[in-house]
């Protein structure tokens, strides 16, 4: 075979990418650094270059349309020098004249067109956009029997997606993974002056995130955004010790179908500890009281929301609270005040929050992520909350700042009792004889 000039020079900035050898990388990368012309040419080379028998390679969008609109034409450019390749404008695929390997693009929508093909390589860009089930039902195995490589990137979108856990992966295993974070402010690639026009377009959230390539920004549309930013940068999420000889307290949002949510916390003065946090999908009562007891806490106060006293048929007539009671978990009706005003509850006490930052990491993801309904008609968001997976996270918060709330004036006139409930947070780490695992 002659020697084959592809047309790309790669940006300074993609040049580790390109010298990298590992069988994973991920690249987090601002908007238009690149990063798709980067994959679209490892996957061209290494196609060419493919000595295995009839190769093949994938390169993976979060829809179909969208790998056309933005991978496609890069494709056919970069391998318009190799004549006789054979392509099929409606698969979207690319099969090489001389080795037989075969390059196809994807949705993952459609995901399921990719199970039981096997890949040498698999390129996923905008990877915040994928499922994650997409990647450890399908993608993985595909890639098992020839020990193909995986290369994902994509723009931040918080944590709690595909291309947030992967970056926490790659940071955990160095030795198995190539990981680049390419910010506005350090390739290079976009002129200053173009920068300072997004910036004054762009709210502070937008611009981190789609330029400085922030996971901890806050989500435009998001309820808590500021008061969760503001909790990281005055280091209030971090290590918070359970303290054995105070009560814990719960807070619960529940569901039958869908996700039950519980936060577990101690209250210090004005301060309040969140220790723990449980989600589970599809429990019923008996699985959740059985949470409750597995603990090793001593508890005080069970706070559920109203429908908890709902009675149904298939519990004999019985109420989840009732249920809860007869299981030792003596739960207690929060008031009802309605959405709005749980969420305003929620925004004035979570600058008394410390949260434990491994116990609570997918709680905390719920919290930055729980949005607005957004109005296609109006171009605006809505008052009301979008229902999604971080709902019931958000929901059950709702009910501990609601009984945060109800107690204060009960509270107020009381006279100070000696423990974690009357002892600031100060006055509990400097304690020498209550031991913490970490002081703040």
């Amino acid at each position: 075979m002659n020697a084959i000039v592809i047309p790309y020079k790669p940006r300074p900035a993609f040049a580790p990418y390109h010298a990298n050898r590992k069988r994973f990388a991920v690249t987090v990368a601002h908007r238009r650094a690149g990063k798709t012309v980067a994959r679209i040419n490892r996957v061209v080379k290494d196609a060419i270059l493919c000595t295995k028998e009839r190769p093949r390679f994938g390169y993976l969008a979060p829809f179909f349309v969208q790998a056309k609109d933005i991978a496609w034409l890069y494709l056919k450019h970069y391998l318009a020098p190799m004549h006789g390749c054979k392509i099929n404008e409606s698969e979207l695929s690319v099969t090489l004249p001389h080795n037989g390997a075969i390059i196809r693009l994807y949705g993952a929508e459609n995901a399921e067109r990719m199970r039981g093909v096997y890949f040498d390589g698999i390129a996923i860009d905008e990877a915040q956009g994928v499922a994650q089930s997409v990647l450890t039902t399908i993608i993985l195995p595909a890639l098992a029997d020839r020990q193909g490589w995986l290369d994902c990137s994509g723009t931040p979108r918080g944590w709690q997606n595909l291309l947030g856990q992967l970056v926490k992966l790659a940071r955990e295993n160095p030795a198995d993974w190539f990981l680049q974070i390419l910010k506005a402010s350090e390739t290079g690639i976009l002129p200053q002056a173009e920068l300072d026009m997004q910036r004054s377009l762009l709210n502070d959230n937008e611009y981190d995130q789609e330029f400085e390539c922030s996971f901890d920004a806050a989500i435009t549309g998001a309820f808590y955004g500021r008061e969760m930013a503001l909790a990281l940068t005055e280091g209030r999420i971090c290590d918070v010790a359970w303290q054995p000889e105070f009560p814990v307290h719960t807070a619960w949002d529940l569901g039958r179908t869908d996700d039950t949510s519980i936060w577990f916390y101690q209250r210090a003065k004005s301060e309040i500890h969140v220790i723990d946090h449980h989600a589970v999908s599809g429990a019923d009562v008996p699985d959740l009281a059985a949470v409750i007891h597995g603990k090793p806490y001593v508890y005080g106060k069970h706070y559920l929301p109203h429908d908890a006293r709902m009675k149904t048929l298939a519990s004999n007539g019985r109420s989840i609270v009732e249920q809860l009671w007869a299981l030792d978990v003596k739960g207690e009706i929060v008031p009802d005040i309605g959405v709005q005003n749980g969420i305003q509850a929620v925004r004035a006490m979570l600058p008394s929050c410390w949260f434990d930052n491994a116990k609570c990491e997918t709680g905390l993801e719920s919290l930055r992520h729980y949005q607005r309904e957004w109005d296609k008609d109006k171009l605006c968001f809505r008052e009301m909350p979008r229902h999604d997976w971080a709902s019931h996270d958000s929901d059950a918060m709702r009910m501990l700042a609601v009984a945060w709330r109800e107690e204060q004036p009960s509270r107020a006139g009381q006279k100070p009792a000696r423990g974690i409930e009357n002892a600031s947070f100060d006055e509990i780490v400097n304690n020498p004889k209550r031991q913490r695992a970490q002081t703040y």
